[in-house]
């Protein structure tokens, strides 16, 4: 299997003319015309750096470490996100990676470094250690304080980075938010050569994060007495911008998520109307009362059943999402609603495997006898069944067979034999599990 770490040159200027226009900006000469073939990010972050009096060649303070490191990082909200973060972006054998891995708090500080030990040791002689402050204005232009200052993921390759001691490296970073409040968290970044700032480098870091951010709701809805629609008051109704993602696999009670204004509400549904949002949201054209009825419940006839669950959902919606609520004659959400099912589908298509399998979480609400939600759930299964199994690599399908998915799949476990190496540890256990499935 080819790396999840490629190599891409799109968007980049010529290395030397960077550089160039690196030393002519310290020089005083901002009128430098190859300063105008440098990513705009970059130049941007390059001033705000200069404004910083961020020098060219200062390694990164050391601002926790021993018991002080220990205790913030117990205590910091990704601590229970490593294990996610680890699966996401280190599979496999970690320290054979190719890229080091680093989780950061929201000030820029580094509070774990993870991944290829050769990487770290290379990265550590320049301050890339747990402890040490990368925030832009203090060791100027790099993906985590970058990421930091702009509040969205960003890549910067080699001669971008403001300081010459860190530009034999690229890297990649996405922030981390709280779920409820939208606030600064943290940042997740991936270290390494140009492979570590591809464009399946970005989409890999930011899939990571948002599914870090889902983590850290789940975890606070878990520890709530209470469901989440009764945490989020009526009279705060959530005010939706630009997105609104339903919540369904590997769960009976989907999530759905609110975005807009720098805020985020979750709201968790009941068995029926997370079928009926489901279905709603997978018929964004509208669909009339005797279809959805037929999907819902198996009986087109059944628009009485539905519609005094219309009503309710209705009311619901009203108190929390007012900007959703659902619309008559056709049926259909007021405001667009992306699933996570639909995005494991996307992700497939666009080739994403390790990451698509990454957030395919279970079925799709998987105690639903809903035809609809069956149809769906089948759908999502097999295409991520047969997407893996017609272009993914060994390293993804043994991720997928040791999944309730994939667990006693012959085909994908034969496929996996065929395609390990022939003293592969993985090949004697990958054989026992075939012997069981054909007892």
């Amino acid at each position: 299997m080819s790396s999840p770490w490629l190599t891409s040159e799109a968007a980049r200027a010529p290395r030397l003319i960077v550089e160039r226009a690196h030393d002519e900006l310290l020089a005083g000469n901002a009128s430098d015309p190859r300063l105008a073939q440098v990513r705009s990010i970059v130049r941007d972050s390059w001033g705000r750096s200069v404004v910083s009096a961020v020098g060219a060649e200062t390694l990164p303070v050391l601002e926790l470490q021993g018991e002080d490191l220990e205790t913030y990082r117990r205590g910091h909200p990704l601590a229970g996100a490593l294990e996610l973060i680890r699966g996401l972006l280190l599979p496999g054998h970690a320290e054979a990676a190719g890229v080091a891995v680093a989780v950061g708090d929201a000030a820029g500080r580094l509070l774990w470094v993870e991944g290829d030990r050769r990487v770290r040791n290379l990265t550590g002689d320049m301050g890339f250690v747990a402890g040490a402050n990368w925030a832009e204005d203090r060791v100027g232009t790099a993906a985590p304080g970058t990421a930091l200052a702009l509040g969205r993921s960003v890549q910067v390759r080699g001669a971008e980075h403001f300081n010459r001691f860190v530009q034999a490296w690229s890297c990649t970073a996405a922030p981390v938010r709280d779920p409820e409040t939208g606030r600064l968290i943290g940042v997740i970044d991936v270290t390494g050569r140009d492979e570590a700032a591809s464009p399946q480098a970005q989409l890999l870091v930011d899939a990571t994060a948002r599914a870090v951010e889902g983590e850290l709701m789940v975890a606070r809805l878990r520890a709530d007495r209470h469901p989440a629609e009764g945490r989020f008051p009526a009279s705060r109704p959530a005010r939706v911008g630009s997105r609104a993602t339903l919540t369904v696999l590997g769960r009976d009670r989907a999530l759905l998520t609110l975005s807009g204004e720098g805020m985020e509400r979750v709201v968790e549904l009941g068995a029926r109307h997370a079928e009926i949002v489901l279905m709603l949201a997978t018929h964004r054209q509208g669909i009339t009362a005797e279809r959805l009825a037929e999907l819902v419940y198996g009986d087109p006839a059944a628009t009485g059943t539905l519609r005094p669950e219309m009503v309710r959902l209705r009311k619901l919606l009203e108190r929390t999402a007012p900007a959703l609520v659902p619309e008559s004659r056709p049926y259909r959400m007021a405001g667009e609603v992306e699933t996570d099912a639909q995005q494991v589908l996307s992700l497939l298509g666009r080739g994403a495997h390790r990451v698509a399998l990454a957030a395919y979480r279970g079925d799709v609400l998987p105690a639903s006898t809903a035809p609809g939600v069956e149809e769906l759930r089948e759908t999502i299964r097999t295409s991520l069944r047969e997407a893996l199994l017609a272009e993914a690599g060994v390293d993804v399908l043994l991720s997928y067979v040791d999944t309730d998915a994939g667990a006693d799949d012959d085909e994908a476990l034969r496929q996996v034999l065929r395609m390990l190496p022939a003293r592969s540890p993985r090949r004697a256990g990958i054989v026992a599990r075939l012997e069981l499935l054909e007892r």
